[in-house]
């Protein structure tokens, strides 16, 4: 997540027209966005300091550079987020929602609050002192610490501890008082109890901090003989990777801020971020989930898809139709996606399913059903990617858990993430055999379904289930011959090229008669040829219209070069995610979607896969999407040409894209189900006659 866009997240925290508990879940977002830049960004620029490179960036810029102009750029950011947090908490305190200070409590809850804590907490808590005898000890990442300064009757010398907070796995941040919503930080009630930890010690003083570590650890793939104990050994890595970033409470000792620094190896001055706020803010998500309806957004309940609502074989309909296309979470991942491979893993006639898994989570019933399948007999084949970013633990438990019951698990192939998100369905239909797919933008993940926009197409197009089979013939065994595919664009060979003479002949075909169109939907913009390829399309006069989420390398509206390019930022209660190209193509429209996005990566170390949608209808869909989006008001931001972004408008009452696209939905299945119902009428009375 770019800092730009996290500066977008926090106006929506900040904004009064968003529903309370909505601007709180705003507020730990932009907390954890700003926890993964670490990680990821400026640990990754601290690598390239430490190893000595010098290289510039296409804009001129080097790794230290770069690191300095990240500091400057968080901490104004961070002065926002200031101002949101002391809004909010006032806020929630009107509302009876309260985060209060152990010492405002009454003595009857504190003890009730001590017991509390004594009884359930306490038993995990361990101190640690640092002495000579006891040396510095290991801070993992993003813990939250006490530093506890004590001293002993017998001595007049100080003595130092660290207490790790030992928030997660079933520990919540946020301590309840009674039957109220009041709360207490769990630090809180630490500090203010250490007597149960350090008796007939003196504690003359407790402070907090919290450490971030870089995420960057990957090793050479090509020198491994076995990638899982590679990435394995890369998840022990990065538990000790080297700290980028030291957090602490306002007022810490001068001494103690210094010995951190010392310790930890970081320049005080650059490294150390000090506030009079809430340490680790992404943990207000425990605040964000309270059960309080009336301050968060409305429900959303998901539709079935319109082709999807009879109790038919959903094999049958995809064949009968010219695809079904999804829009999640708009209309239901369970009764399509999870659906799709329920039927097939039961479905007597199915003989194979094979698939890639980039993310899943616990309640995304796929698994389960791979699993159901196997045992059913079936062949199943999974290529799981173990470097998902901060996924790899558990995409390293779903290889085992699938070997277990006899599914053919493969990691992909060597030097290449496997990003794609594709499912294909064997089977033996009427007429032979027959090969369903489905091709999405999103993750087989459940959660994500519900908050995440994407979209997906459910297939059995002959030529685009032969080049799945060619996807996944590469993927199981890594070969890399020149493979032909009909009607998929992949990467890293053949996607990027794809982009780049479709943008040409954009410009080829543009005329007054016959003006060119592109409209590209998707979360980054930073390809440096696909950038330039949009400036000499925006030059000879095609009209260029970008939706970008997140960060764009682009410069729209500069007179010469852009001037015939827009680019918005979307941002609404759901995440923006979806992929969608669309060339105008002198009237033979192209419109692809699938898991790229515009950046390098994605189009030259990533195993991407983008699908033609070809039906007339399905192009409308998104040509709706399109269309509702960049008509937006409310939700919408601006970029200008010199990068920074403005909101359109703050009227709250403008009905924003994403309900609108909520109400194509129901639209949709509405006009299904009244057709469906009129139907048998229609057939009875021609039988009769």
């Amino acid at each position: 997540m770019s800092l730009s866009f996290t500066a977008r997240i926090l106006y929506e925290a900040q904004n009064k027209q968003t529903p309370l508990l909505e601007r709180v879940k705003f507020l730990a977002t932009v907390g954890s966005n700003l926890d993964e830049f670490f990680m990821k960004r400026i640990g990754g620029l601290k690598q390239q300091v430490g190893a000595g490179v010098h290289e510039r960036t296409i804009d001129g810029r080097t790794p230290q550079q770069q690191i300095q102009e990240c500091e400057d750029a968080v901490r104004a950011l961070e002065k926002g987020v200031r101002v949101a947090y002391r809004q909010i908490i006032p806020e929630l305190r009107k509302s009876n929602i309260v985060i209060t200070r152990y010492r405002r409590l009454s003595p009857a809850d504190r003890a009730s609050l001590r017991e509390q804590y004594r009884q359930n907490i306490f038993p995990f808590v361990t101190p640690l002192a640092m002495d000579p005898a006891h040396p510095f000890p290991f801070l993992s990442n993003l813990s939250l610490n006490l530093l506890v300064t004590l001293n002993h009757p017998d001595s007049d010398e100080e003595i130092l501890a660290r207490v790790k907070v030992p928030v997660g796995a079933g520990t919540p941040r946020f301590m309840q008082v009674g039957e109220a919503l009041r709360f207490v930080p769990l630090e809180e009630v630490m500090a203010n109890n250490l007597d149960l930890l350090f008796p007939d010690v003196e504690v003359q003083g407790c402070e907090c901090f919290r450490v971030t570590r870089n995420a960057n650890t990957e090793r050479d793939e090509d020198t491994a003989d076995d990638l899982l104990a590679l990435i394995e050994s890369e998840l022990r890595d990065r538990k000790f990777a080297p700290i980028v970033r030291l957090e602490t409470s306002k007022g810490i000792r001068p001494l103690h801020r210094g010995m951190l620094a010392a310790e930890l190896g970081l320049d005080e001055a650059a490294d150390i971020y000090e506030t009079d706020m809430l340490l680790g803010l992404r943990d207000l998500k425990e605040i964000a989930d309270l059960d309080v309806p009336e301050l968060h957004d409305p429900d959303h309940h998901p539709v079935s898809n319109a082709k999807l609502l009879d109790n038919r074989s959903i094999f049958h309909t995809v064949r009968d139709t010219d695809g079904v296309l999804l829009h999640h979470p708009y209309e239901s991942f369970a009764t399509s996606v999870e659906r799709f491979v329920r039927e097939a893993s039961q479905d007597p006639k199915v003989r194979a399913i094979k698939m890639s898994l980039y993310r899943t989570s616990a309640d995304t019933k796929i698994i389960a059903y791979l699993t159901d399948a196997a045992r059913n007999g079936k062949q199943v084949a999974v290529v799981v990617e173990l470097k998902a970013r901060f996924d790899e633990a558990a995409n390293i438990r779903w290889a085992s858990q699938l070997e277990e019951v006899g599914i053919h698990v493969n990691y992909g192939v060597v030097g290449l993430k496997t990003h794609s998100k594709t499912i294909q369905v064997l089977r033996t239909d009427y007429d032979g055999l027959r090969r369903y797919v489905h091709i999405g933008t999103g993750n087989y993940h459940a959660g994500t379904a519900r908050r995440y926009s994407d979209v997906g197409l459910l297939t059995c197009d002959p030529a685009i289930g032969e080049d799945i089979t060619e996807l996944f013939n590469y993927l199981t065994t890594g070969l890399k011959p020149s493979r032909h595919y009909h009607k998929i664009l992949t990467a890293p060979k053949h996607m990027k090229k794809a982009f780049l003479g479709r943008i040409e002949r954009e410009i080829e075909k543009h005329s007054p008669d016959h003006p060119g169109h592109i409209r590209f939907k998707c979360n980054a913009l930073e390809d440096v040829d696909i950038t330039k390829a949009l400036y000499r399309a925006s030059q000879a006069g095609v009209k260029v219209e970008l939706i970008i989420r997140d960060s764009c390398r682009l410069r729209p509206g500069i007179a010469g070069l852009s001037e015939n390019i827009t680019v918005i930022s979307v941002l609404g209660r759901f995440l923006e995610h979806a992929r969608i190209y669309h060339f105008q193509n002198g009237g033979d429209e192209e419109y692809f979607i699938g898991s790229a996005d515009l950046m390098t990566r994605n189009l030259e170390s990533r195993v991407e896969v983008l699908t033609p949608i070809e039906d007339r209808t399905l192009q409308d869909e998104l040509d709706n999407v399109f269309e509702v989006q960049l008509n937006d008001k409310p939700n919408t931001w601006d970029m200008q040409s010199d990068g920074t972004y403005v909101k359109r408008s703050t009227d709250g009452d403008l009905e924003d894209c994403q309900r609108l696209l909520i109400d194509s939905a129901i639209r949709r299945q509405f006009e299904a189900t009244r057709l469906r119902k009129r139907k048998p009428r229609g057939v009875a009375r021609r039988i009769s006659t």
